[in-house]
């Protein structure tokens, strides 16, 4: 019987590090979801929380 070989093409290689950088980035946060981007919070915005105030005295 005669077997077809798969060949690997771009778009397999492609796949196979996306995969790889998954389960690499699981392994160094751990479950669960984690953001990559955050939007930047400007230091005008204004806030209520004592920790942010400039409280001088």
């Amino acid at each position: 019987m005669r077997r077809n070989k798969r060949r690997t093409t771009s778009l397999d290689v492609v796949k196979a590090m996306r995969r790889g950088n998954r389960e690499a980035e699981m392994e160094i946060l751990g479950p669960g979801f984690h953001s990559k981007d955050r939007a930047h919070k400007s230091k005008k915005t204004y806030t209520r929380k004592s920790k942010h105030k400039n409280v001088e005295g």
